[in-house]
């Protein structure tokens, strides 16, 4: 593996039950608007939509980390509701940088006043396992 691709989404912006198809225990599942309403009353807090403001400080903060740790970042595009990144392996596991980027990113809009949940559980993993396939994701993120 050459570098992989990582998204995940803000709090709220993407619940069980989606129409757009949600993931359940490993599971990808259609669209239930039963199971989407009792998603959005369980929330414990308000969906989380980033301004400009607020992606500006997210993006800052994540490659700060990057370069803290020594990860190269290929791409990175941060929208009103997920991130995408493109990144070559360091020597932390996917799910420890996750965690790392979510923190980071999470604390700096806190100090912006941000209060509450950014980020939802857990992420999607795309592997490059060649040069050919790591072009291909970094040519999707920076078409968002």
């Amino acid at each position: 593996m050459i570098g992989y691709m990582i998204t995940w989404t803000t709090y709220g912006s993407w619940l069980p039950g989606d129409e757009r198809g949600y993931v359940r225990k490993g599971k990808t599942l259609s669209g239930n608007p039963k199971i989407l309403k009792e998603s959005r009353e369980r929330q414990k807090s308000s969906t989380v939509i980033l301004d400009s403001r607020q992606r500006a400080i997210v993006r800052q903060a994540i490659l700060n980390e990057a370069e803290r740790i020594g990860q190269k970042v290929e791409a990175l595009v941060i929208c009103a509701k997920h991130v995408h990144l493109v990144a070559r392996p360091c020597r932390e596991s996917i799910e420890a940088i996750v965690s790392r980027y979510k923190n980071v990113a999470m604390f700096a809009l806190r100090k912006q006043g941000h209060s509450g949940r950014v980020w939802t559980r857990g992420f999607d993993k795309r592997f490059c396992f060649d040069e050919k396939s790591l072009k291909q994701r970094i040519e999707y993120v920076e078409r968002h």
